[in-house]
């Protein structure tokens, strides 16, 4: 049975909320720990959370069992260098790497495990889940692509990799909204809020 890692990108700098957006309540977790939840109830190996900084403390116990939890001091250089910190602590025995973000608190857990079910029966191919024609997140990348992942620069994530080999791209129709949707705004969390009161 193929193994997956997840890392779990939670060192942005919530340019666009103005505030640390994580560490906001979401039920009585903040919305990081409630993504790491989510990887945690999920059929993944194990979860490196990858934080900044100002963050550290908010989940520093989580450090245990299946967590790896792995400060970026180099958070401001963008998402890619939160991506090179997680795959440094990468369990050499994983043959497949999901790459999740901590502002997706939508995301349920049968989504992540339905992602990883169709990696575990595709040959080696980028798993990529999608909403009624939408690409969404988490991705899943087979452990041939930890080169390209760690040449990426700045702010470019995996999609640079998608793009350039559509031909090992396995795109999952999903049922839940979740894969397409997060937490970008304080009006974004407002509504949010409001609706689930």
């Amino acid at each position: 049975m193929l193994n997956i890692s997840a890392i779990l990108l939670g060192a942005g700098e919530s340019k666009r909320m103005g505030r640390e957006k994580l560490s906001l309540l979401w039920g009585k977790r903040t919305i990081l720990e409630h993504c790491l939840q989510t990887l945690l109830r999920s059929n993944v190996k194990e979860v490196i959370l990858v934080v900044n900084d100002r963050n550290e403390m908010i989940v520093r116990h989580w450090s245990k069992n299946r967590v790896k939890v792995v400060v970026n001091p180099n958070y401001r250089k963008g998402m890619s260098s939160s991506i090179r910190c997680g795959l440094k602590v990468l369990d050499p025995k994983s043959d497949g790497i999901l790459i999740s973000l901590g502002d997706q608190p939508f995301i349920k857990t049968r989504t992540i495990n339905a992602l990883i079910g169709a990696f575990r029966k595709a040959e080696e191919k980028i798993i990529v889940p999608s909403f009624r024609g939408r690409k969404g997140h988490p991705v899943i990348f087979h452990r041939k692509c930890e080169e390209e992942l760690l040449r990426l620069r700045g702010d470019e994530g995996g999609k640079t990799i998608i793009m350039k080999h559509p031909e090992d791209v396995r795109m999952i129709p999903v049922k839940s909204e979740g894969v397409i949707r997060d937490i970008d705004t304080w009006g974004d969390y407002k509504k949010e809020l409001r609706m689930r009161s």
